[in-house]
This record gives C-alpha cells, structure tokens and sequence, in this order.
C-alpha cells in the first residue's frame, strides 16, 4: 500500500519550502505532494486582491481530485492548516489522518486573523496597509535559529500572503466526521507563543494526539531530519 502525505504550506511560502524534506521521506518509504498555493512560490503570477481562504481550498480539492488522492495524510503548516481543515471537513472519509504541523485550527467561522493575538492581527492588517497596497500582507522575519545559509535560500522566495485568506472565515459542517487527527507542537517558541491555544486543544479534546518536535516554527527548513522522521512515523 502506498503511503502518501499531502502538505499544505504555509503563509508566504510554497512547494519550494520542502525540498530538503521531499527526497529524506521518499527514503522513507513515504511519497509526498508539495502543491503551491494560488499567489505564491511559482504561482506568484496570480496573485490578487481576489485570493482568498476558498481560493486555496480549492486548490487543494483540485490536487486531490486531479492526483486521486485517496487514503493519505493531509498536513497543514501554519496557515496551511486553514486550508487542510477545510479540505478534510469537505471530503469526509478520503484521509487517514490530519496533521497540523504547529498550524492553526479553526472552527466554524473563524478567519485566521481570528486564531491570532490582537495585537499580532492588528499588525498584519496594519502591514498591508502600509506596505501591501491594502491586500497583501508582507512576509514575517524568518525564525531566529534559522541559519544564514538557509536565510539566504528561502528570503528571496518568500512572498506577500494576501490578506483576504487570512480574513476570510473557515465554514465548516459541524456534523461531518474526523479523521484521527495529531498536533505537532514546535517547541522552540518566539516572543508571542500563537500556536498554544491549538496544542492545549489537541491535549484535551477526544479524537487528537499531541506531538512535540525540538525545531521552531518551520522544521522543514530548519530540522528536515526530524520532521522527515517523525512524518514518516505520522504516515502508517
């Protein structure tokens, strides 16, 4: 049988932002898709005010019906976890499992900016006021440990994530069932620790698992060896 993940990047990122991970869990026995988002990575071309929330959805919902994505696990990252929870709660039964890679984890109704902080949501919109022409939102600095060769790799690529995909509201159906789903919890945490609320919430509802990895927030750049191990464990 095939172990399959499909990943789902993050804010500003792309397909690129898991090179180093591709190749380490097809040693593993683990087949991987990277698609890109619309606006972003290669597909920055198509970025515009009119990129929302459901635009990525079906980006996503294109790549499993295109690809026949059947009995995999869908991960989100960051932002991607969004759009992964959207994609799950639409196709009940096609995943085996969920995996939020420290990822935000809406419920009906909630936008990303909602997930946020106030402060933090008030200094992305702000952000795009002032330097995203209104609607887009400028890439966030890298995490501290990130190295500088990696720093030079990845700045070049990150571009502007547009604001209405962070302010537009996950609708979900309440009644569709879950897959098993596991939180990754990155443990080296920044000045605002943004992700506790969703790792308490795996901690304590029924239906979740709580996993830690010793990375910060983007382990696929900074700890490719083990992410790459512990997806490989995440992949049955």
């Amino acid at each position: 049988m095939t172990r399959t993940l499909l990943a789902v990047h993050g804010a500003w990122s792309a397909a690129w932002a898991w090179r180093k991970v591709r190749p380490l869990l097809r040693a593993r026995g683990v087949e991987i898709l990277t698609p890109t988002l619309t606006g972003l990575g290669e597909r920055a071309h198509l970025l515009s005010p009119d990129v929302t929330l459901e635009t990525h959805v079906r980006d996503i919902l294109g790549v499993v019906e295109m690809e026949d994505v059947r009995d995999a696990v869908l991960l989100g990252h960051s932002y991607g976890g969004m759009v992964a929870t959207v994609v799950a709660n639409r196709l009940p039964g096609r995943f085996r499992a969920l995996v939020y890679l420290d990822a935000f984890v809406p419920r009906d109704g909630q936008s990303l900016l909602d997930l946020m902080p106030p402060a933090m949501a008030k200094r992305m919109r702000d952000r795009a006021a002032r330097e995203g022409e209104g609607w887009k939102v400028p890439p966030n600095d890298p995490p501290a440990d990130t190295s500088d060769a990696d720093r030079d790799w990845i700045l070049p690529r990150r571009g502007p994530q547009p604001l209405r995909a962070l302010t537009e509201p996950a609708r979900l159906d309440p009644a569709a069932p879950w897959p098993p789903r596991t939180y990754v919890r990155c443990t080296r945490i920044g000045a605002v620790d943004t992700f506790a609320p969703f790792a308490e919430r795996a901690r304590t509802e029924p239906g979740w698992t709580l996993r830690t990895l010793d990375a910060s927030h983007s382990p696929q750049v900074t700890a490719p060896e083990a992410l790459a191990d512990l997806l490989a464990e995440l992949v049955p």
